[in-house]
């Protein structure tokens, strides 16, 4: 791997940033600690800083040259609500809280890169770099798009990537188009009538019916959906009742939805309610479907995801750039700033040994080897896109 930007020597200050950012983890929408210590950094290295974006957020920008040109690169801050089991000594000071996720690392590769392109002033025209907060739960990314994110930051094209322990280390893996998916909530709740378990022909059993739709809804996939449109529905919760003789009043069943195709969320949405209401009629009950949108599709731009892998190819070598032939299912909310502007997101290799834990797993921690290599591509591609005719 070659790294034209050599952060080496900045590798231990990039540790420190990175392991304090972990003990220190906060919440989306909560991230005043991060936020207040990033913007002190970037206005130290000579970036305007514009905070309280979506409540945490900031921007920090750098002119050099004469160029209209702009490009923007997106960091997420935010930790997750996961006790810590990883043993650390620099591990979370906050009970509940945890780095799980590697935020901590892309916020750190982004404050590395910072100095860098600061440093070098290689580059004509603008750059913004974008610290979000609450990517995993508040979509904060379309917070700062509902408060004019692009209006007041103009950029050409926007960039960010995700440290992925399921891929060797180093390696970087994209797809053009679809590269994460969207995901919807269902919440239904069956309206049955309660009475005593020895006499359940003077009841209406919403359990029995909610049983009934939960096994109704795995068909929708196999029998309503294109079997080539991948789609996902997973019923991760259904609670009722209290003891073994009461049958209750009601059933809540909590459903995840994803997909990509938009017509196919339509569908999916058109055929749970229908499921639902449908399945407890024929019990002689009632249901009800609270059904919440949240994340889109994240949708990659052809032309910026050409221009990174090519990046990728000379930064890292062809070894380590691979296409991924499948979209995950997991969602990422980057894809508003995806639907308003051109650009990609992308996925970077942090597995060593292949046990690594997963993200979101409480005995996850970010590679700390990845800092360097992701602040220097950071670098070199704010570099090369604005040197682009």
């Amino acid at each position: 791997m070659t790294l034209n930007v050599n952060l080496t020597n900045s590798m231990p200050e990039l540790v420190a940033i990175r392991r304090d950012l972990h003990a220190h983890p906060e919440l989306g929408l909560e991230e005043v600690r991060t936020s207040s210590f990033v913007a002190t950094c970037l206005e130290g290295l000579g970036y305007t800083v514009t905070r309280g974006l979506a409540k945490t957020g900031l921007v920090a920008t750098l002119k050099n040259g004469t160029s209209n040109r702009s490009i923007g690169i997106r960091a997420d801050m935010d930790a997750l609500p996961i006790v810590e089991e990883t043993g650390l000594d620099y591990a979370s000071k906050t009970p509940g809280l945890m780095h799980a996720c590697g935020h901590d690392g892309h916020t750190t590769m982004l404050l590395g890169a910072a100095r860098a392109i600061a440093e070098r002033k290689n580059f004509d025209g603008t750059v913004h770099l974008i610290f979000q907060p609450a990517e995993e739960n508040f979509g904060g990314a379309k917070i700062m798009m509902d408060e004019g994110l692009f209006d007041k930051f103009p950029c050409d094209a926007v960039f960010a990537l995700h440290n992925e322990p399921g891929l060797p280390f180093g390696q970087f893996a994209l797809r053009d188009g679809p590269i994460m998916a969207a995901v919807d909530e269902a919440k239904i709740t069956v309206h049955g009538l309660g009475g005593h378990g020895a006499e359940p022909q003077e009841t209406a059993d919403p359990i029995v019916c909610g049983a009934s739709i939960v096994m109704a809804l795995q068909s929708i996939v196999s029998r309503n959906i294109h079997p080539m449109d991948p789609t996902v529905i997973t019923v991760g919760s259904f609670h009722s009742g209290s003891a073994s003789n009461i049958i209750p009043e009601r059933a809540e069943i909590v459903v995840g939805i994803r997909s990509f195709d938009p017509k196919v969320r339509d569908e999916l949405e058109r055929r749970i309610r229908l499921v639902a209401e449908n399945q407890a009629q024929s019990f002689g009950m009632t249901a009800t479907v609270d059904y919440q949108r949240s994340y889109d599709a994240t949708i990659n731009h052809k032309a910026e995801t050409d221009f990174v892998r090519d990046l990728a190819v000379r930064f890292a070598g062809a070894d380590k750039v691979v296409d991924l032939e499948r979209p995950f299912m997991g969602s990422e909310d980057f894809a508003y700033m995806l639907k308003d502007r051109p650009g990609t997101y992308f996925f970077l290799g942090s597995s060593v040994t292949g046990t690594e834990k997963s993200l979101h797993h409480p005995g996850y921690n970010f590679n700390d080897d990845l800092l360097p290599i992701g602040a220097a591509f950071w670098t070199e591609l704010a570099e090369a896109y604005l040197a682009r005719p």
